[in-house]
């Protein structure tokens, strides 16, 4: 009997949550178990039909367009579902790994808790909620070197990414990286206006 049946990891880009999945895959298939892979079609870092972790593990991923399209590769005799970037997935994918676990499965995700605005990204939150087992990962800061990076950095042209900026927007180490909670910025003009007045309002 599986001991649990949702894994969720999580945290920040480069925090090796991809490494870790496939690890654990890697353990089920060790154990005899059938396991089937699956990623969205818009994460195109790795070539196709495949995930990739940072350290350039590769594994086979069947890529789809949205939750509902995982169930139609689905087969009787799988046993573990990997499921890479759930934050990329619209908010049926709750539904659709309750269903999958009610099929006898174990699934095994990964995402983005938060997005570059340091905000809940996805369907995220509920999948905190519903998973079994949570694993937590942080980062080495790419600014200070803090072994607690735990937000993703998104850098436009040498500078923090502003606010407004699309909450989607696929990139590796040239447009991400780890921060810590006291190296992470954010560009917001608001947040500036709201100092200006502040400033001006104490003189």
């Amino acid at each position: 009997m599986l001991s649990y049946r949702f894994e969720l990891i999580t945290g920040p880009m480069s925090c090796g949550k991809t490494e870790e999945l496939l690890r654990r895959l890697n353990r089920a298939k060790i154990a005899g178990k059938k396991i089937k892979v699956f990623s969205p079609v818009i994460d195109t870092r790795a070539f196709n039909n495949h995930i990739e972790s940072r350290n350039g593990t590769i594994h086979s991923a069947i890529k789809v367009k949205n939750s509902s399209e995982i169930f139609n590769f689905i087969d009787n005799d799988d046993e573990v579902i990997g499921i890479d970037e759930l934050q990329f997935f619209d908010e049926n994918i709750t539904t659709i790994i309750s269903d999958i676990i009610k099929m006898g499965k174990k699934v095994i995700g990964t995402g983005l808790e938060l997005d570059f605005k340091s905000e809940p990204f996805g369907a995220m939150p509920i999948l905190f909620c519903y998973a079994d087992k949570i694993d937590k990962l942080t980062a080495i800061c790419m600014k200070c070197g803090s072994e607690y990076g735990s937000r993703t950095q998104r850098i436009i042209d040498g500078e923090p990414a502003h606010r407004s900026s699309p909450l989607i927007m696929v990139g590796g180490d040239e447009r991400y990286e780890a921060r810590c909670l006291n190296c992470y910025e954010i560009n917001d003009d608001s947040e500036k206006l709201a100092s200006l007045v502040s400033s001006v309002t104490r003189t």
